[in-house]
């Protein structure tokens, strides 16, 4: 870890400098052992006494900042707000690495797909019939459906068994 101070109207003692490094000790962990930076500006102003701190962790930049009546006090508010910052962080990138779905998986995916089978009829007789005689030419063949040429108009249509055991007529 890499520090940095800076003291407006006041002086950065030793001790401040240890007790921020003793501070950043108890969530060394969470940086999983990566170099990180910090700026830690002090400051004191009508007996209230600020502590801020910029953290550069990863890509990111983390600043955190209190006030109190104590410097010391102040510095471990700023190392407590920063330590949330960065375990909220880590989720962040945790959750969305666990989102993400690998290509290799969606290309299974996508080829997993069940086939179906088509079988072809090389030729299908289209006959022409009132859609009244396709209905009884249907209700005699083993097939759900007849297609048929429509003797007054001369269109397409197909004629098929509904489950209800009505029929259904489609023209074309």
């Amino acid at each position: 870890m890499k520090f940095e101070f800076t003291g407006r109207h006041i002086e950065v003692t030793p001790a401040i400098k240890a007790h921020v490094k003793e501070q950043f000790e108890n969530v060394r962990h969470l940086f999983d052992g990566k170099t990180i930076r910090a700026h830690v500006v002090i400051e004191v102003e009508r007996g209230r006494h600020r502590a801020e701190i910029v953290l550069k962790w990863h890509s990111q930049i983390l600043t955190a900042h209190a006030t109190s009546g104590d410097m010391y006090l102040s510095l471990s508010k700023v190392v407590d707000k920063l330590e949330r910052q960065v375990l909220k962080t880590k989720s962040k990138q945790i959750d969305k690495s666990h989102k993400a779905k690998k290509l290799s998986r969606l290309a299974a995916a996508s080829s997993a797909k069940p086939r179906v089978k088509i079988s072809v009829q090389k030729a299908y007789k289209v006959r022409t019939f009132a859609p009244e005689d396709a209905v009884a030419a249907l209700g005699s063949a083993k097939s759900d459906f007849l297609l048929f040429r429509d003797a007054e108009s001369g269109r397409v249509a197909l004629v098929f068994k509904k489950k209800e055991g009505e029929f259904g007529l489609v023209y074309s």
